[in-house]
């Protein structure tokens, strides 16, 4: 499945969001990658679910096209060693919203494709209440993720908040 079908088919199964339902907690989730813009969507959650006493729900995807099944015990170690450094990126973002914030961030590692697996992370996930991007400054555009989801951004099935990369902490404290 393309990961434009697997958009589509997700989006089709919106449902309610329970985030302020008796037993819930609303949050943010933020895509956590290797962009230096990332910084960027980690510190506005941060701050902005601080302000407004929600969690932050951080999520790393490993991508698995790579793997060559034919060397099943290379391909094993390499699962492991990525997610290793998912979890040592994870905890490093964790850190920073708690330094931004002084809240406690949660983490999920997923693998596959990132639009796809944000999307599934979603749906499963009712107390998501808004994902939050940051859109590169380069030439080459404002990324992968922000390019997938903007040409669905209409039926989207919640809120995408896009933080301009070039923001300074002093803007994006104004803002939140």
């Amino acid at each position: 499945m393309s990961c434009a079908a697997g958009l589509w088919q997700h989006l089709n199964m919106i449902r309610k969001r329970q985030s302020f339902e008796a037993g819930h907690k609303p949050k943010f989730l933020v895509v956590v990658d290797d962009t230096p813009e990332c910084d960027r969507a980690i510190y506005y959650a941060g701050r902005r679910c601080a302000r407004i006493g929600i969690s932050v729900l951080l999520c790393r995807v490993i991508a698995t096209k790579d793997r060559n099944q034919q060397w099943l015990g290379v391909a094993d170690i390499m699962r492991q060693e990525a997610q290793d450094e998912a979890r040592t990126v994870l905890a490093q973002a964790a850190a920073r919203v708690k330094s931004i914030a002084g809240i406690s961030a949660e983490q999920v590692i997923r693998e596959g494709d990132t639009a796809e697996e944000v999307l599934q992370l979603i749906d499963e996930d009712d107390d998501i209440m808004v994902l939050v991007l940051a859109a590169g400054t380069g030439k080459e555009g404002p990324g992968p993720l922000v390019a997938a989801l903007s040409t669905s951004a209409g039926t989207f099935p919640i809120p995408v908040a896009i933080v301009p990369g070039h923001l300074s902490d002093e803007n994006l404290d104004a803002m939140t």
